[in-house]
């Protein structure tokens, strides 16, 4: 079953990357943002407030939809159709085609695309390509910034939520009755309790996680109501089940919960949400010291867990074992840091252009450790000994969970030494500390590039 699952997703892997550099290049125009490589739901959240930002916007109403139960009603017959003559046609179809053993029992799939498969997004993106034209959305002929028509509505679309930014109520249920009738033949429908016109100064909308308002003629994008209630169970939750644990545990535990959630959050006004969660996470730490020493009076708790662990903050509230010296990360931490959209055209594949994606890489680097990221930064982002990337990311995580998932799976690569330090090739060179691969150090490549890479700076993988 796991031979199965390696080869299903390697074949997925290449129907994806097939798709997204063959038919898909230059399909999508902003400011649509749909689940593309490069891209993410940061590049959305910023065509939103391109659109609506100012005193001046005019595109106010807005449509937001969701579709019901979208990548189970997909119509095969249509998507193969929008394929035409693509060379991986055959291979698509019979992956939708080929049914799904759950618990032992086999299911036909006579429609719909699995949720969560490697190839699912780019299926979707094929299935909804013409939407910006059913909804009416044009653009200036000739414009290099692809610039929305005046009195034309905003499309902005991330996987199977929508939101169309209009100038009217009347021209947002246009659209809500054009998209009806254009998604119908295939298969699709919106979901009626989910999908609403609302004015943005008004009620607002929640979209992808966070909240969308303006006040007083200021557009303000936060973390949602439901995202903030739903981090503050999570992290009450985590620590109740820690209850018995040590203050190592309790670290690795919450903290890539509160990296991921600050990290996905941090391109918006998320600087009270961010101290209000330190503020639960400090009460449910110190509940917790509580307990584990109940017959111990209070200044002893706070001495022993309590105090100023983080070497470069004047902080002496941070949480953390003495022991170990580890500590526990805080949300106001993570530095707001407003994200720039991805040109409408661009494509990590295309070699023409490299530095472009290299340059973004620079500007946006991974949220790593300080020491780490240095020196990742002083190799541009390769491997010492092959020159090559040392951590590859076609597109960065696109939700909290993601970016959790994301600083686990590096700690844990640089913990098991999937990435590790390299001292020098011979103990009479300088030790100069360079992150290598783990491979490249057991097996060296026919040429080690010990001393300059051949390749062209690239910035951060």
């Amino acid at each position: 079953m796991w031979r199965a699952r390696c080869v299903d997703e390697a074949h997925g892997g290449f129907g994806r990357r097939l798709g997204e550099t063959g038919w898909s290049k230059g399909q999508h125009r902003a400011p649509s943002r749909p689940h593309r490589p490069g891209r993410g739901c940061h590049d959305a959240i910023a065509a939103i407030y391109n659109t609506a930002s100012g005193k001046t916007a005019k595109r106010l109403w807005v449509l937001d939809a969701d579709l019901a139960a979208a990548f189970d009603q997909l119509d095969h017959t249509h998507l193969l159709n929008q394929l035409g003559g693509f060379p991986g046609r055959g291979l698509v179809a019979g992956w939708l085609r080929a049914g799904a053993v759950e618990r032992g029992r086999f299911t036909p799939t006579g429609r719909g695309s699995p949720q969560g498969g490697v190839i699912s997004p780019l299926l979707m993106n094929v299935a909804l390509h013409g939407m910006e034209q059913a909804a009416g959305v044009r653009y200036y002929a000739g414009a290099p910034t692809n610039e929305t028509a005046r009195g034309a509505p905003v499309l902005v679309r991330y996987a199977d939520d929508l939101l169309a930014l209009c100038h009217s109520r009347q021209q947002a249920e246009q659209v809500k009755t054009r998209l009806a009738a254009w998604l119908a033949p295939r298969g699709l429908a919106f979901n009626d309790d989910k999908t609403a016109i609302r004015h943005l100064d008004t009620e607002g909308c929640d979209f992808l996680g966070y909240s969308i308002r303006r006040h007083r003629g200021k557009l303000l994008i936060k973390p949602s109501t439901t995202a903030t209630r739903r981090i503050r169970k999570r992290l009450t939750t985590e620590v109740k089940a820690l209850r018995g644990a040590n203050a190592s545990a309790v670290i690795g535990t919450l903290n890539p919960i509160i990296r991921g959630w600050a990290a996905y959050y941090r391109n918006v006004v998320s600087s009270r949400a961010f101290a209000l969660l330190d503020d639960h996470l400090w009460r449910l730490t110190y509940k917790w010291a509580g307990r584990r020493h109940a017959n111990k009076p209070k200044y002893w708790v706070t001495a022993r867990y309590f105090g100023r662990f983080h070497p470069s903050r004047q902080d002496h509230w941070v949480f953390g074992d003495r022991d170990s010296g580890a500590y526990l990360a805080k949300f106001s931490w993570t530095k707001i840091v407003r994200h720039t959209l991805v040109n409408a055209d661009a494509s990590p594949d295309d070699p023409a252009l490299a530095d472009y994606w290299a340059q973004r890489r620079r500007r946006n680097p991974p949220r790593l450790d300080r020491t780490t990221l240095r020196q990742l930064l002083t190799q541009q982002g390769r491997c010492h000994a092959c020159g090559g990337l040392l951590l590859h990311a076609d597109h960065e995580p696109h939700s909290p969970h993601e970016w959790e998932q994301w600083f686990k799976v590096i700690r844990k690569a640089i913990r098991h030494q999937a990435i590790l330090t390299d001292a020098g090739p011979s103990p009479d060179d300088p030790v100069v500390p360079r992150l290598i691969h783990a491979h490249c150090q057991q097996h060296p490549p026919a040429r080690a590039q010990h001393h300059r890479s051949p390749y062209p700076p690239s910035g951060l993988a």
